[in-house]
């Protein structure tokens, strides 16, 4: 099982890097409208404080079944995003 600590620097790391992927995309494409990387970030801040909502959630009752399933998550938003970033 993850503990909670690891679980919360995975989840900064992953958003971290999907953040700074889009404003690299976007300085590299200077004509590129800047709305679409701005909802990307926007996309990844918002799923950052879900899982981050969700890992310090106090009542659960099997912990380590609820750190896998946001394991599960944050893989699944980090892949989306990374698609959307890649179509960029």
């Amino acid at each position: 099982m993850a503990s909670k600590r690891l679980l919360k620097r995975d989840v900064n790391y992953v958003m971290g890097d999907i953040i700074e992927a889009a404003y690299i995309n976007q300085l590299a494409n200077p004509k590129q409208d800047p709305k679409q990387t701005e909802e990307i970030v926007e996309e990844a801040i918002g799923a950052f404080d879900e899982l981050i909502a969700k890992i310090n959630k106090k009542d659960v009752e099997n912990k380590k079944q609820h750190f896998k399933s946001i394991e599960k998550e944050l893989e699944t938003k980090a892949n989306a995003l990374v698609e959307k970033i890649n179509k960029l």
